[in-house]
Order: structure tokens, then sequence, then C-alpha cells
């Protein structure tokens, strides 16, 4: 039997499986792999991604694993959920069947200037769709004068009450995982925006990151003042893949493919959409400025860290 030198050497630690899981994951979440549709096939998903069969399998175990997919001998891996927004206004049914997080995100890189104000766990979503908007950028697709990100996220992972084993309550490595997850997904933002004024690709660059120290219950999305994209974060038991050998069951929190609603400020003070969209910018000021600490990463227009930064984007 031959050994794949790569898989036996772990490719990148034995953690490349996660990094393929989470971008399919990604993918499905916001509906390019459509409900009902066929996964690539292994072959095709080993070349992309430039990793062995072996490592393509072991994601689309942890994906079986947490129902993203079902797979059949001879028919490959089919898609059974996705993330499902609820929106009934006439905008987000006008152009399309199936409201999803990136078409929403798209839209909002296509005015002169984008406002988001985002309060998550670990922003892999938010994450995955900067990327997909900085690399319009950079194709001259789209040409946003600027850009403003405020992000809140949770201090004290190692306090949060998920997640947690279903066996062995204080396993550490269930922590270890998600405050690694959400320190990448950090530094990738941090990354992309400085590169798209470092660039010269958007004039304008304004972001910063804030801990708040409490377990989120709910995500929020806050898109350009005008639109809000709001949703829980459901406790279930799912089994986790701590390495590329061991999995365990864990009480964790569903956050891509768990349902979000959509809300819109119409231009009518007393409609639904207007009242829940001030109610949350109302809620998210308020915890920027009175319940939350400057968090690891902070960047401005500068293209710097620190003081100077948040002088230059005129957020500190």
């Amino acid at each position: 039997m031959t050994v794949d030198r790569k898989d036996e050497a772990g490719e990148a630690g034995g953690h490349e499986f996660l990094r393929v899981a989470e971008e399919l994951r990604a993918r499905m979440a916001d509906g390019f792999y459509p409900v009902d549709a066929y996964l690539p096939s292994q072959t095709t998903l080993a070349k992309e991604f430039g990793i062995s069969r072996d490592t393509v399998q072991r994601a689309l175990r942890v994906l079986r694993g947490e129902k993203w997919i079902e797979s059949r001998q001879g028919k490959g891996s089919r898609v059974v959920r996705n993330q499902r927004i609820q929106s009934s206004t006439p905008r987000a049914s006008r152009s399309r069947h199936q409201l999803t997080l990136g078409p929403l995100i798209a839209e909002a890189f296509e005015q002169p200037e984008v406002t988001l104000d985002i309060y998550t766990l670990t922003s892999e979503s938010l994450d995955t769709h900067i990327h997909a908007q900085a690399e319009r950028i950079r194709a001259r697709i789209i040409s946003p004068r600027r850009i403003a990100l405020r992000l809140i996220v949770p201090s004290a992972i190692d306090t949060l009450p998920y997640p947690r084993g279903v066996n062995r309550k204080d396993d550490a490595r269930l922590r270890a995982r998600l405050r690694g997850i959400a320190e990448t997904h950090i530094a990738s933002l941090d990354k992309v925006l400085g590169e798209l004024h470092t660039e010269k690709l958007v004039p304008e660059v304004e972001y910063e990151f804030r801990h708040a120290p409490f377990a989120p219950t709910f995500k929020l999305y806050l898109i350009n003042r005008s639109e809000v994209l709001h949703g829980l974060y459901i406790p279930l038991v799912r089994p986790v893949m701590l390495d590329p050998r061991e999995e365990v069951a864990a009480v964790d929190v569903l956050g891509l493919g768990a349902t979000l609603t959509h809300h819109v400020r119409d231009g009518r003070a007393d409609s639904p959409g207007t009242t829940f969209v001030e109610g949350m910018t109302a809620w998210f000021e308020a915890m920027w400025e009175l319940l939350t600490d400057e968090a690891g990463g902070v960047g401005g227009s500068s293209g710097t860290r620190g003081d100077e930064a948040r002088t230059a984007a005129g957020m500190g």
C-alpha cells in the first residue's frame, strides 16, 4: 500500500481538512452549492484545494456529522442544508427566489460607501464574504470609495458556556479550537482590509474590532445602516473533529446554517422593518460605546495599528 507523504506529514499540521470543511461549509451556507445540489467530486475538490483525496474525505466526514451533506456510494455528496434567510420585503424577493447572505453583502459593496456593524461569535461568515468582495474590487468589478467595519466579538472564550464536551465537560481542547477559529478570522479580516487600502484599491478603509464580556446569543449584521440580519445561536449536540482521527460529541451553537431574519428600513417611521433596524442600530451603538473593550486587531485608513490608526479612521 502506497502512503501519501503529504498526508503522513499531516498536511499543514493535520488540520488542512478543517480548512477545506470550513470553505465548503461557507459555500453551502451562502447557496453557492444549493440544497439538493451535489458537491464536486472528491478528485475535483482535491485538485482545487491542492490536497489529497484522503484529506477531502476527512472534510466530508465533518460535514456529514454536522448534517450539511448526505453521501451515497456512487452518487457523491448531496447538500441538505444552507443558511436560510427569511424576509418579506419586496426588495429581497425581486431578483432571486432564495435570499442568502452573499448577495446581500455583494449589494452593499456595490454602493460608494460600505458600512458594516457586526456582532458575532467568530466572524467566520463575515471573513468569507469580505474576501469575496475584495476579489471583486481587485478585478475592478466594483469600486467603493469607503469601507467602514466595526466588529464586536466575545472577549473570554474560556468562560463561554459553549462549546463543552458531552462526556467530558471540561475538555479544554474544544475552547482552544474555538479560540483558534476566532483568532484566525480576525487576523484574516485585519489583513484583507489593510491590503485594500495599502494597494490603493479603496481610498478610505476604516475598521475596528472590540470585545464584549459575555456570550453571544444571537448574531447581528447592520448593513449600510438600512438593513439588518438577525439570527439566534441555537444550542445543539454535534460531533466536532479535534484532529484528523478524533471526533467528540459537544454541546455547541449553530451559527452557519441557522435561520436569519432580514429587516429593511423602508422609509415609514412606524413600519416593522424600520422599527427593527432602528432598534438594533441603537442597541449596537450602546454596546459599542458602553460595554466593549478594544480587541487586539485595530486598523484604519493609515494602514497602521494603535492610536494613530484609530485617529486616522475617526473611530477612537
